[in-house]
């Protein structure tokens, strides 16, 4: 065992890969056997790595959840801003600049329309729990919009891992909520081609939500809606930390 334990410390990294591999699998799994794919994985995946975190923290008394355990340092690395900002990047450019034209003017109207809805709220929410400065109202509702728009708007303005942790809850918690009303709500908002599927998906913004949500309803919509929801996640990066982030300042 104690030689074990010299390997999973000489490869911290991969040990954090092969955890966080074997997390999404399971959710993936119970995603699909257990709830018939109405949350998905990555949602579940999320959740448990909260809680997995919190725990870590409590156990060991420390200011880094999990990674915070000797044998699971590497979740801190793997978790950290590098391999964050490699994996947005790596979102963005796996769309195709056709797609983009598709969308055309309904697309991008959706998406500043979704993005200002759900920041607005998150803002909303974030004030009344009781927090006054900028850079915590502006990563809660980043963290509305997204629970990667979230973090990085945290990250960015140097928000405390409380609030980063309270925006990424709140984006886990609309990707659910997307994935379950999505089909329910389908008929009665005519959610039923491709043009009210980029709308949906530029207005959700949730990728995996959208996606979920659309292949319960109808698998030809998810590409349609996967396109818009895709850049949502780039653009409420771009503006959230920034152009959004300074509107509050200035309206304090």
């Amino acid at each position: 065992m104690e030689e074990l334990l010299k390997v999973f410390d000489k490869n911290a990294l991969i040990v954090g890969f092969l955890a966080v591999g074997l997390l999404a699998y399971f959710s993936d799994l119970f995603s699909k056997k257990v709830l018939n794919g109405r949350i998905p994985g990555s949602a579940i995946a999320i959740f448990l790595g909260l809680v997995l975190g919190y725990v870590g923290g409590v156990f060991t008394g420390g200011d880094k959840g999990l990674s915070d355990i000797p044998i699971f340092r590497g979740v801190g690395v793997l978790g950290g801003s590098m391999f964050r900002d490699f994996a947005i990047v790596a979102t963005a450019l796996g769309a195709s600049f056709l797609l983009i034209k598709k969308s055309g003017v309904l697309g991008l109207i959706s998406l500043i329309f979704g993005i200002l809805i759900f920041f607005i709220s998150g803002v909303a929410m974030a004030w009344l729990w009781g927090y006054r400065d900028a850079v915590s109202l502006a990563t809660i509702g980043a963290g509305a919009c997204t629970y990667i728009v979230g973090p990085v708007t945290g990250a960015a303005l140097g928000a405390s891992s409380e609030v980063i942790a309270l925006s990424i809850a709140a984006g886990v918690v609309k990707t659910i909520a997307v994935t379950i009303f999505t089909p329910i709500l389908a008929e009665k908002i005519s959610l039923n081609d491709a043009g009210s599927a980029m709308a949906f998906g530029g207005i959700m913004g949730t990728s995996s939500g959208v996606a979920a949500g659309l292949a319960a309803t109808d698998p030809k919509l998810v590409p349609y809606g996967a396109v818009t929801a895709t850049f949502y996640t780039g653009l409420g990066c771009l503006l959230c930390p920034s152009l959004l982030y300074y509107l509050i300042e200035i309206l304090l």
